[in-house]
């Protein structure tokens, strides 16, 4: 009776699992992973670093910790800088484009003089004005970037010479190299702004020459009018050379 009992029992539980399952067996059911790790916490009152390690790295020596903190210190280092290098690299191609857009407009109203009416002179001239504000405003934004780069330049020589003394050489020649890399990128966008500014400045030259002949002529033309005299003085340069 005993072993009948037992044998019952157990066809019960058969039952109530197998209604169980069926219940539930459209269902996904998540067993969650419970994963231990040791840490190894640095400071005082819980740390404010923690070196995550497995159990065989348990015996790890001070030189391999700090070789790994070194390589994550160049890591960041390097994240920091490419975005730095990015923002200005950007900053600096907007404040090119400002500038060509300056001297384009320039060359409008040099290419006009004399040739527009008082209200088509004022409506040209607050067109350049608002772009000339437009381009300081990027020139800002260049200084702006410019000093978080160098920052982030400083940072990374600092972080690849810390790698290098810590035994980390990977990690100091990639930081070397993200290095030159961001240097060579500011410094060719640099020298496209630089080029935009020489030619605004070339522009500029030649619209004060220009805009002097016309102002010459004019008063020539207006003592002409009244029956004065011309000196050599009075005709523009340009009336004055032999073709």
């Amino acid at each position: 009776m005993a072993a009948f009992r037992r044998g019952v029992q157990s066809v019960g539980l058969f039952r109530c699992s197998w209604s169980v399952l069926s219940s539930s067996r459209h269902r996904i059911v998540r067993i969650p992973l419970l994963l231990r790790s040791n840490f190894l916490s640095l400071g005082a009152g819980g740390g404010l670093c923690a070196v995550p390690f497995s159990k065989q790295a348990e015996n790890l020596s001070h030189e391999a910790l700090i070789r790994r903190a070194s390589s994550l210190v160049t890591d960041s280092a390097n994240t920091y800088l490419s975005q730095t290098t990015l923002a200005l690299v950007d900053a600096l191609a907007q404040y090119a484009k400002a500038v060509h857009t300056l001297i384009a407009l320039q060359k409008r109203y040099m290419n006009s003089i004399g040739k527009l009416t008082p209200a088509e002179e004022d409506a040209i001239w607050q067109v350049i004005i608002g772009a000339r504000v437009e381009m300081n405003d990027k020139l800002d934004t260049c200084r702006h970037f410019e000093s978080n780069w160098m920052n982030a330049i400083n940072l990374s020589e600092l972080a690849a010479e810390a790698a290098y003394n810590a035994g980390a050489d990977q990690a100091s020649v990639t930081a070397r190299t993200n290095l030159n890399m961001a240097q060579t990128q500011v410094e060719e966008m640099k020298r496209l702004s630089s080029e935009a500014e020489k030619q605004l400045a070339e522009v500029k030259v030649e619209e004060i020459q220009r805009t002097a002949a016309q102002a010459a002529a004019t008063r020539a033309f207006e003592k002409a009018g009244k029956g004065d005299a011309l000196s050599e003085d009075d005709v523009p340069e340009a009336y004055l050379r032999e073709d």
